[in-house]
């Protein structure tokens, strides 16, 4: 009898906790994808970045960043499709995927997700950030971190080269993302699919990152962007 009283207020704590709404579910699971995107993502370039390249750099941001999205979208995929992007987001709704009503959902949550991610960082790299630039946080100079959380075009790069690069990018992510996700094309073996992604992501690091890092992410930039204008570093990162 008591066991069975035990086991009814287990289930009972459990249910009570359970997320009954799917929306409120869909939602969380953006957030917590895009936030572990960022904290591992920005976290390989603020070690490669604060240890000044001894604990990092080029390909270890590359790599690093890939295996972010990979594991973001394992944690968040089977619950909202792990889209973590707003960009994704949109497609998903443009082909029937997605309902429209959960686009402004969905886009607040990423946003929300991608700041956290950026306040982790920050957090987790507190003294390191102290240390590296004597307590000054900088967008630009010899010791500028602003470049740590948000991307920033090269100095050559000029406004319309700049959109340019981004919508090219975006554009080759989404459509392979399609491919990797259509059953009816040279399917990729179910469960596998984000390593497929991160490897996609490899390969637009390396190839279309010179320009200004490869964002093709409006949350991963603007989340943690917001996040260094209001942590200290000013609204500089916005010019």
């Amino acid at each position: 009898e008591e066991a069975k009283m035990s086991r009814k207020s287990k289930r009972s704590l459990k249910e009570k906790f359970a997320l009954k709404n799917s929306l409120v579910k869909e939602a969380l699971a953006e957030f917590l994808g895009t936030f572990i995107l960022i904290a591992l993502g920005c976290g390989c370039v603020g070690q490669a970045v604060l240890s000044r390249g001894a604990h990092g750099g080029p390909m270890t941001v590359s790599v690093g960043f890939a295996i972010a999205v990979t594991v973001a979208v394992y944690v968040s995929g089977g619950v909202s499709g792990g889209h973590i992007n707003p960009a994704v987001s949109l497609a998903m709704c443009v082909t029937g995927r997605l309902k429209w009503t959960k686009l402004p959902i969905y886009i607040l949550a990423q946003h929300l997700g991608a700041f956290m991610g950026a306040a982790a960082v920050f957090g987790i790299y507190y003294d390191a950030f102290m240390e590296y630039s004597n307590g000054r946080l900088e967008v630009t100079g010899p010791n500028a971190t602003a470049h740590i959380f948000a991307t920033y075009p090269a100095p050559y790069l000029s406004l319309l080269n700049g959109f340019a690069d981004q919508v090219m990018s975006t554009a080759v992510l989404l459509l392979v993302i399609l491919a990797i996700f259509d059953t009816r094309n040279n399917s990729v073996p179910k469960g596998l699919e984000p390593i497929a992604v991160g490897l996609l992501v490899i390969v637009l690091t390396c190839s279309l990152g010179m320009n200004s890092g490869c964002a093709m992410n409006p949350a991963r930039d603007l989340g943690p962007r917001l996040f260094t204008a209001i942590a200290g570093w000013g609204m500089e990162v916005f010019t």
